[in-house]
């Protein structure tokens, strides 16, 4: 639906679409994260890559609860996620976010931090949730 929708609302490259990409650029990038890295002299970002995994839900679908993307997203920026720890038994991520062109940075904080906390494990398919928020 929502490809089709978007399909429908012209070129990418009508005044509109270039005007509304120029907007979120501008805001995502100068008026952003750039903005924000460079006023606390900050190497990157590090926030919580959005909620626990979901559970399938057969009924109501998915329950998307947010992330931390968007505005890495929205600027063209790098971001990159690793095991941040566990919601009761569902993986949570932690995300590095950097300016443009800060790749290499971000990798080497992301890979300080991995080899630190020492959270990565094989995926499991859980019949069900821990009960333990700690788990």
């Amino acid at each position: 639906e929502t490809l089709v929708k978007a399909e429908g609302l012209g070129p990418l490259t009508s005044d509109e679409y270039l005007k509304a990409l120029e907007t979120s650029q501008r805001l995502a990038r100068a008026e952003g994260l750039d903005a924000v890295l460079q006023a606390h002299r900050l190497d990157a970002l590090v926030a919580p890559t959005g909620g626990p995994a979901w559970l399938t839900d057969y009924v109501t679908s998915d329950h998307y609860s947010g992330g931390s993307s968007s505005a890495a997203a929205a600027a063209g920026y790098p971001s990159l996620t690793v095991p941040g720890g566990y919601v009761c038994g569902l993986p949570v991520g932690v995300s590095f976010i950097g300016a443009a062109y800060e790749e290499p940075k971000l990798l080497r904080l992301a890979y300080a931090f991995e080899q630190a906390v020492q959270l990565r494990e094989p995926p499991r398919f859980l019949a069900h949730v821990d009960e333990s928020p700690h788990a």
